[in-house]
């Protein structure tokens, strides 16, 4: 009578199953191991999720600040625009006085 004995061990990396039959004198040993492979697709995976993340944040901080400089420009065209309004107000209210200053001198 052929005695069979399955031995199975794993160490989270490999795993190892040892068939022993007594009769033939004969050991099969089967391995199977995981490698690692998943392990290190994993992480570059994670880079590659980090370094997209950075650039994208990093984009959107100077789309940020190109948009306030255009704003900060605008105000400053406005605040020029203003300043020739309220100077071209000034010269013509001084146009103003002097037309009538000058109408009443010639009654």
């Amino acid at each position: 009578m052929a005695d069979e004995r399955i031995i199975e061990r794993d160490d989270g990396v490999t795993t190892e199953r040892v068939t022993e039959r007594n009769g033939g004198g004969t050991t099969t040993v089967v391995e199977r191991g995981g490698g690692g492979g998943g392990l290190i697709l994993g992480i570059i995976a994670l880079v590659i999720v980090v370094v997209g993340a950075f650039y994208f944040l990093s984009t959107n901080s100077s789309e940020t600040r190109k948009d306030d400089a255009i704003a900060e420009a605008a105000k400053s065209i406005g605040d020029g625009a203003k300043k020739v309004g309220d100077a071209a107000e000034k010269a013509g209210d001084k146009v103003e006085a002097s037309t009538t200053t000058t109408t009443e001198s010639t009654k």
